[in-house]
């Protein structure tokens, strides 16, 4: 089967982008999908050995129904919507039923804490949540600042989402504009509480292209993306970019077990399977040889940097490469490898068509091949968020004026080699990326900070072989208190009752004191040296007091 893209520099060369003035995804998608080509949009299956299978018309008339729910308790347009779910249909059915009433959804993982979840309601005016009966109770503090509240199951202060939906007159769908918010989502910053990423219509229009060029999927292939719904990249790669291309996605809900990822890849006949790093490093060594994948024709990777060692056996035991792509929340994928191009060990990829990519220095002025600089990507341009929710000054940050116009400024830092490809050279902030889970520092501070025995703390990035990097905690303690494993154990425990568990920190070591500037200011950089010097001596470094 040819690739969607057969020559690389003809398509970006010849690509125009054509951007509707006015597009609703749940219509304009979905529904046209159940018109013209009524196939499967999603195959679920779940631990217990469940399976659902829902065709794009059952979606159509679904989200429809969910739609006229929200209408009914006076949700439109703009109204921004929390949806708090796993891996379950009803994710599908109520992202696509806010899109087509207009509303903004807000996809959010189910390890969310209480505060995690009261922040998100308040920050982004939330109107409406959709959330499991076992989960409800994260909402105590926010319940009268919610006007809508939707419980799959019964659960107190919630109205079950079954029966109104059986209930739902089914309403006219919203006109959207191209530039009308149409998804927000939050993610971890180096300082601060989560941003909210506001996009428009128009990206969920434009993501489709890194389906095309990157996932190659056309209708028939069934897509399996293990990303977590409350993640940009699900949108991407579960829901927008899948069904704008005619395929089927394949939901699972269940823990990770790399065997029965196997299992699942061969029972299900799945083609294209995208996964983190961390996720091939455990399942291309738990027998790929014994399961028949002759289905797979195409493995992609991203959110975090894969593994050569990963990449080479993954190639060895399937004969299918990984292709790894790289983006941003604000952006969404923006450099990508190709079927039809070669890849090069270590490259990020090439420039999607249609955005325009480049090494800058501070002063928005394109650096030659070699040089290291920002990654920048020039606007404007339809993939890019609208900005962060109710902070123009952070959302100007990210932007610097060049000869040729407005940089978004990524954050990563990067080179390009003679060809364009392009090669990370780090962070220019803070953010630990763990098994594609970003994590802001702060906030693991600011959870450990609350416990009694912590009186200073600094959190960065320590290389993990596994991970790719995990979140490591330098301790000071109170005066008195015992610096034991012990302690170790209920500092971890503490971080994860306060927020995400995902967040906890898999180290913590103990210090005498912090390193800081003349003024005071913690210096994380200190840190992050020990931990790779530690990193490069296989682990073997003591912990030493940093004076």
């Amino acid at each position: 089967m040819a690739p969607n893209m057969t020559d690389y520099e003809a398509t970006r060369r010849t690509f125009r982008w054509h951007v509707p003035e006015t597009f609703n995804f749940g219509v304009d998608v979905v529904d046209r999908m159940a018109r013209e080509d009524d196939r499967p949009a999603l195959i679920w299956a779940n631990a217990q050995g469940e399976e659902k299978v829902f065709l794009f018309s059952d979606m159509a008339r679904l989200s429809a129904h969910f739609a006229a729910v929200l209408a009914a308790r006076g949700i439109g347009k703009g109204d921004r919507v929390l949806i708090m779910t796993p891996r379950i249909p009803e994710w599908q059915i109520a992202m696509v039923g806010c899109l087509k009433r207009g509303a903004v959804p807000i996809p959010c993982i189910e390890m969310l804490t209480a505060k995690d979840i009261a922040y998100r309601v308040r920050h982004a005016g939330v109107r409406a949540v959709l959330a499991r009966a076992a989960h409800t109770h994260k909402f105590a503090e926010v319940m009268d600042e919610v006007l809508v509240r939707l419980s799959i199951g019964e659960a107190p202060g919630f109205e079950a989402l079954a029966p109104a939906m059986a209930a739902a007159a089914e309403t006219a769908p919203a006109v959207v504009e191209a530039d009308d918010p149409a998804v927000l989502y939050y993610t971890s910053g180096s300082t601060g509480l989560p941003k909210g990423v506001l996009h428009a219509a128009r990206g969920l229009y434009a993501w489709r292209n890194s389906a095309r060029y990157w996932l190659d999927l056309r209708p028939g292939d069934i897509m399996w993306c293990t990303a977590d719904v409350g993640w940009s990249k699900a949108g991407t790669s579960i829901l927008f970019g899948p069904w704008s291309c005619g395929a089927t996605t394949f939901f699972y809900d269940g823990p990770f077990d790399p065997q029965e990822r196997l299992r699942l890849l061969e029972k299900y006949k799945v083609s294209v399977y995208c996964a983190p790093g961390t996720e091939l490093f455990r399942v291309v060594d738990a027998g790929v040889e014994a399961h028949d994948l002759s289905a797979l024709r195409h493995t992609v990777s991203s959110g975090e940097t894969l593994n050569g060692a990963v990449a080479d056996r993954w190639l060895a035991k399937t004969g299918i490469a990984i292709l790894e792509a790289y983006g941003q929340t604000e952006t969404l994928m923006t450099l990508l490898n190709y079927p039809a191009k070669p890849t090069r060990i270590g490259s990020m990829g090439l420039p999607a068509p249609g955005l325009e990519l480049d090494i800058i220095d501070p002063n928005g002025v394109r650096l030659p091949p070699g040089a290291e600089g920002d990654i920048a990507l020039l606007t404007p341009n339809p993939q890019m968020m609208l900005g962060y929710l109710d902070d123009p000054a952070r959302t100007a940050d990210c932007y610097v004026e060049g000869p040729e116009g407005r940089w978004f400024i990524t954050g990563d830092l990067g080179a390009k080699d003679e060809d364009g490809y392009f090669y990370h050279r780090g962070r220019r902030d803070d953010v630990i990326n763990s098994a594609g889970y970003r994590i802001g520092p702060s906030e693991v501070e600011n959870a450990l900070l609350e416990h009694p025995a912590v009186q200073e703390c600094a959190v960065v990035a320590a290389p993990d072989t596994e991970r790719g990097e995990i979140v490591k905690a330098f301790v000071v303690v109170r005066s008195g208190v015992e610096a034991d494993a012990a302690l170790v154990r209920s500092l971890q425990d503490h971080v994860k009752a306060v927020t995400a568990p995902y967040k906890y920190p898999r180290a913590i070591a103990f210090l005498d004191e912090l390193p800081k500037t003349m003024t005071g200011k913690i210096q994380r950089r200190v840190l992050r040296d020990i931990e790779k010097e530690r990193a490069a001596l296989g682990g073997k470094m003591k912990h030493v007091p940093v004076v």
